[in-house]
């Protein structure tokens, strides 16, 4: 099986060495393509001097980045992989096992965080992994994998600024058994411990339930666009700072989501 890693990047010099030290065991076998939305951390600068990864550009947003990059790949197996997520060294090995089954069309990673604390970090790690072998769904930062013959079949990401990830699994798992690879991919916290753990966990769970009530992305994205943790200093910061201050008052009293 000849497998592609598409890595979509937006400002991650400081993430990107890490990734890419993590594949390194995966490259004598795999393609690694990094699609850059237009950085302007030093990213593109670092990745010059690299020889493990193809470099491509493109529009920023992530939907439209993971088409890029798929289009520009080579393999028969497609590995979308975020910029901070640290894959397991035996990733590549995995998915040949699973794919090896041709009910499977593709499928994803548990999760695990890369820091230790604050404590609550595992509990949320363990609700995700819970949904995820409960529903056989996934988002991003799991290190979706599918057949090249499904992606195109499925005709690629929606060039959403938000869910493109939930979107193509669920149509994916249309066209046959979705897998639950269990090992786990290692993820960053920075956004749980910048803007406070159960905070963020109820704010993403409110994003998706309003996807699910089909409000469209574009809208969840205006009226979300803290989500994220700020790169740069650029037209978010007011959105960052308003998201911190939220982050500072009492947590809201409702029950879990989940």
């Amino acid at each position: 099986m000849n497998l592609s890693i598409i890595i979509p990047v937006f400002n991650e010099r400081a993430q990107l060495p890490a990734t890419l030290a993590a594949l390194a065991g995966a490259t004598a076998t795999s393609e690694v393509l990094v699609v850059d939305g237009g950085s302007t951390d030093g990213t593109l600068e670092w990745l010059k001097q690299q020889s493990r990864a193809r470099v491509i550009h493109a529009e920023r947003g992530r939907g439209a980045q993971l088409c890029a990059g798929a289009r520009a790949a080579t393999g028969d197996a497609l590995l979308f992989l975020h910029g901070d997520c640290l894959l397991p060294p035996d990733a590549a090995e995995r998915i040949a096992h699973a794919l090896a089954d041709r009910a499977i069309v593709g499928g994803c990673f548990l999760v695990k965080f890369a820091e230790p604390d604050p404590r609550s970090l595992s509990l949320v790690a363990r609700g995700i992994n819970a949904r995820t072998r409960l529903t056989r769904t996934a988002t991003g930062d799991q290190a979706i994998f599918v057949r090249r013959p499904v992606y195109e079949a499925l005709g690629g990401f929606a060039a959403w600024p938000l869910f493109e990830d939930v979107d193509f699994v669920r149509r994916m798992k249309c066209h046959g058994r979705f897998a639950v690879i269990p090992a786990p991919v290692t993820i960053s916290a920075r956004r749980w411990i910048t803007h406070g753990v159960w905070r963020t966990t109820l704010l993403m769970y409110a994003l998706r339930l309003a996807f699910y009530a089909g409000v469209s992305p574009a809208t969840l994205k205006r009226r979300f666009r803290d989500v994220r943790p700020r790169q740069t200093p650029d037209g978010d910061s007011v959105q960052s700072a308003r998201l911190i201050s939220l982050a500072r008052t009492p947590r809201p009293t409702a029950p879990p989501l989940d």
